[in-house]
């Protein structure tokens, strides 16, 4: 997700005046003596009016023989309630998209590093090979993988400021586009994986889980390379303009489709899961008090909310440019560390990894010390030997 996507609510044309970016909003192409009509961009710091509420003036441009003409309203005037300077303003607006993607390559940098380190210990101990930390570990892949994606796209679309985003349209940065919607799928797959997963555990606890392997994997690689397939291949037939980050794309549906019912089938599960936890735990802490009962329960169900991505459920069915301040914090900043919480969670604070890792600095350690009294008999025998 980027401002620039953010401000595109209108489709290319190929005939008139060219697509034109002022730097604020991107006006479609249109025909000589056609006029143009836009609103105010939805901005996070665009200054609302008394009622809360965004202005909404409409600002208009008109197609002439000799190209576009000026905005019938200066931004500053028609978009804000005092008379700041717009320099300022713009100035305002960069500034705060540039904390926004400082803040959010912080915490996918972050995520990769843990994330990388999770994954050897996973790989590197054979008692931690099961299902469930079978699943982890693809589940740690796909956040590393977006991580990636994330850096890619930013380095491919924004390393030269001088581009106009608004008609880029290169083989590059569809193809790091295009791989940055399977990275997402593919984590949000995983994320339904896992509460399938724990799903099947409640409802068949005597089956063996492995049975399920195959299900999985066909869940978690196999549906978001054939949907990211099927889009990139109906993006390059029906809509191949820009760099296929428009958002306001009917084709745009064939990737939010599946991330949508990814996210509330993961609710459903957790609401179910929530259930069974609150029952059991009521049914086996009769001498709890209220408090440690609820505290039992406060923690057992937390724990769940990053492994299914909970928090895509706050904007999930709201249009993409429907609070676009919280959302970018949310969904962006909040998101890029959810690998790294992941990791944490079910990694490094796991019992059965730290047991695995202390046990074998006890046995490197043991190693160690009979190593050394070894060389130490070895060497007293050849100093007390016979002269």
């Amino acid at each position: 997700m980027n401002n620039v996507t953010l401000l595109r609510h209108f489709r290319n044309k190929t005939t008139g005046c060219v697509m034109d970016w002022d730097g604020v909003t991107c006006w479609p192409a249109a025909s000589a003596g056609e006029t143009i009509s836009v609103q105010c961009p939805q901005l996070p710091l665009l200054t609302q009016n008394p009622t809360g509420e965004q202005y909404k003036v409409l600002i208009s441009r008109v197609c002439t023989v000799d190209g576009w003409s000026e905005p019938s309203l200066p931004y500053y005037k028609a978009c804000y309630h005092d008379d700041d300077d717009p320099d300022e303003e713009m100035r305002k607006q960069k500034n705060y998209f540039d904390t926004v993607r400082l803040l959010y390559s912080v915490g996918y940098g972050l995520s990769l590093a843990t994330l990388l380190v999770a994954l050897l210990i996973f790989c590197t101990f054979r008692k931690l090979h099961c299902t469930r930390n079978h699943i982890h570990l693809n589940l740690f892949v796909t956040f590393m993988l977006r991580s990636l994606a994330v850096f890619i796209k930013d380095a491919v679309l924004f390393a030269d400021h001088s581009l106009d985003h608004c008609t880029m349209s290169t083989a590059q940065c569809k193809a790091a586009v295009t791989f940055f919607h399977f990275c997402v799928l593919s984590n949000f797959s995983w994320l339904l994986v896992e509460a399938l997963y724990l799903q099947s555990l409640l409802l068949f606890p005597f089956t063996r889980t492995r049975t399920f392997c195959w299900i999985y994997a066909t869940v978690g690689w196999g549906a978001p390379t054939v949907i990211t397939v099927i889009w990139a291949l109906m993006k390059k037939e029906m809509d191949d303009e820009a760099c296929w980050d428009d958002l306001e794309s009917r084709l745009w549906w064939i990737i939010k489709t599946p991330i949508l019912l990814s996210i509330f089938i993961n609710f459903l599960i957790f609401v179910n899961i929530s259930r069974t936890i609150v029952q059991k735990t009521k049914a086996t802490h009769r001498h709890q008090t209220d408090t440690q009962l609820y505290r039992t329960l406060l923690h057992s169900t937390l724990v769940l909310i990053p492994l299914f991505g909970l928090h895509y459920v706050v904007f999930a069915m709201f249009p993409e440019h429907v609070s676009v301040g919280p959302r970018l914090y949310l969904e962006l900043v909040l998101g890029s560390f959810q690998g790294f919480i992941v990791a944490v969670m079910y990694c490094f604070l796991n019992g059965e990894v730290s047991h695995v890792l202390n046990l074998n600095v006890f046995i490197s350690a043991f190693h160690k010390i009979t190593s050394m009294n070894r060389q130490k008999v070895i060497c007293f025998f050849f100093l007390s030997g016979p002269k």
